[in-house]
Parts: structure tokens; sequence; C-alpha cells
């Protein structure tokens, strides 16, 4: 009887434990409720690239020619991420603030999608996660050499990161990591921040050898009229 007692004590604790943790998680993704922000610069070309059916999306038509465009601001602890959090509003975005962030994240799917996964994280209302967003985005000077190239650049991780940093001054190694995708191409560029929006040392997640162990990258040109 003495050694059931034992299992049975021993069986409640661990479901208790586990519910602390799985109360914990959910505790941990409440809104506003995070360590720090990861702005990703998608590299334009190699998204429209990978996925022949987005070639009819107005960001691959070739009628403007996107670079580097707004992924998203990402709320993120320093290992993990909240997603998709419960807020006390709908998660809608109103269709004018969907065209305002057109010139700079060029879908509106994309834009939907972003604030549904990650701004509802933040704590923001869809207006002022966006203004966070932009503001991030437009903090951040692109390379001179990335801003519309005509033919495919191959360049290094490395080269990338240390464009940005001369570009930059205010970035750090630390603030910085390059991601990369299929056939050696460059998927984006994430910067890190603050809760206010200043830059700060990324966490584990944007661990360089884990989103880019190549030597070199392929940055496929920008779409658009010739120039």
């Amino acid at each position: 009887m003495a050694t059931l007692r034992k299992s049975a004590v021993a069986a409640l604790a661990a479901i208790a434990t586990l519910c602390l943790g799985e109360a914990a998680a959910r505790e941990g993704h409440r809104a506003g409720v995070f360590d720090y922000y990861v702005l990703a610069l998608s590299w334009s070309p190699t998204y429209c690239e990978t996925v022949e059916r987005r070639r009819k999306e107005t960001q691959c038509d070739g009628r403007r020619p996107y670079a580097f465009v707004l992924h998203g601001l990402w709320p993120q602890y320093t290992k993990g991420w909240p997603e998709h959090c419960r807020t006390a509003q709908k998660p809608w975005v109103p269709h004018a603030l969907i065209s305002a962030m057109l010139d700079i994240m060029p879908s509106r799917r994309l834009v939907i999608h972003q604030y549904r996964k990650h701004g509802t994280c933040s704590g923001l209302t869809p207006e002022a996660y966006f203004a966070a967003s932009r503001k991030a985005f437009e903090s951040i000077q692109i390379p001179a050499r990335y801003l519309a190239p005509d033919r495919p650049v191959t360049v290094s991780p490395r080269q990338i990161e240390l464009d940005f940093l001369k570009t930059n001054v205010a970035l750090t190694p630390e603030t910085i990591a390059i991601a990369c995708g299929r056939g050696r191409r460059l998927r984006e560029v994430r910067i890190c921040f603050t809760k206010d929006l200043a830059p700060r040392a990324c966490g584990a997640n944007e661990d360089q050898r884990r989103l880019c162990r190549l030597d070199k990258v392929v940055m496929p040109p920008v779409r658009g009229p010739a120039r």
C-alpha cells in the first residue's frame, strides 16, 4: 500500500508539474509580454524567384523594383517567441491601414498575417504596431549596393553584415543576423531592437550558425522597369 501511495503521489506531482508548465507557457504568451523585437527585412527578389505562382503578386509583377521589404516586426523571448496572442478586440486590420503599409510591405495578406501572428503579441493596436514597424524599418539605412541591383549579387553573409554595420553606425555585430534559404539564396536580414526601438543584442533565436552557415549567398536581381 505504501508503494502504491508513493506512486500515486508521484503521478499527481507529475500532473501538477505538467499543468503548471502549461499554465506558465500560456502566461508567457500574453500580449505585451516579451523581451525584444526582431525586425525582419526580406530580400524580395528571393521571395519572388522561389515560387512561380508568386510572380502574379504585386510584389513580384515587376511594376516596382522591390529590394529589401518589411517582412515583420516580431516580439521575441530571449529564447523562443510568442505568437497568435489573445487580444481584447478581434485582431482586425483596417483596410486603410493595410493600404498605407503596402509601400514597404507589399502584400495585403502579409500585413494581415503579421498582425495576427506577431502584432497581437506586441500588446499594441494595429495602428500602433504598424507605426512601430515603420519606425523600425525607416531607422535602418540600406547599403547602396543593395538598393536596386540589376544582376545577381554573390556575397558572404559576413559581408552583408559588415555593409549594414558600416551604413548604420548604431548597430553592432550582436544586433544583426543573416538568414539564407534554398538554392543558396539570401532570405532576410534580421535586426534586433528593444521595446523602445533602440538597437540591442539579439537572443538565441538569431544564432547565425542556425540561420545561415553558407560561405556565400546569392541575391537575385531586383525586378522592375529597365534602369
